[in-house]
């Protein structure tokens, strides 16, 4: 089973396929998830602790906006973790929205430093790409060890 981070974050389509072919989808909504359920942190609705600011700026300088580092103290490790990601450019906001251009310049950037194998697509726009879409998804993760092929 492959740790797979999928981009965009919010995606519960990437996730539900990345985990039907056997692998652990990454990603900023079990980030969240994650954190919103751990018990003892006491700052909701923000959900941090003093140490999540200390981690963003290892992924991003202190001049950048504070936002970016909040999301980097969520993404960055999962990035590091990853041992393959799936890319999908230009996505319907009903896709996975993940709101914040510049994490996301980040996001992609820290992903292709990274060597691992990485599937870049283009959302889909009708129902003959969607299927190519999928098809493509699919035969990424079964050449993923440990994947099932279905």
């Amino acid at each position: 089973m492959a740790k797979v981070y999928i981009y965009p974050g919010t995606s519960l389509i990437l996730s539900d396929l990345v985990a039907r072919f056997g692998h652990q989808p990454l990603g900023s909504a079990l980030a969240v998830r994650e954190r919103v359920q751990t018990p003892g942190l006491d700052s909701p609705p923000l959900q941090i602790t003093p140490e999540d600011p200390k981690k963003g700026l290892r992924y991003a300088a202190v001049e950048v906006p504070s936002g970016v580092r909040g999301r980097m103290s969520l993404f960055g490790p999962q990035i590091e973790e990853a041992e393959a990601g799936i890319i999908i450019s230009d996505a319907d906001l009903s896709f996975g929205c993940m709101g914040c251009a510049r994490t996301n310049e980040l996001v992609q950037f820290l992903l292709h430093r990274r060597d691992i194998p990485l599937l870049e697509l283009d959302y889909p726009c009708n129902d003959e790409e969607g299927v190519r879409f999928v098809a493509a998804i699919k035969e990424f993760l079964s050449s993923l060890p440990g994947g099932v092929s279905t």
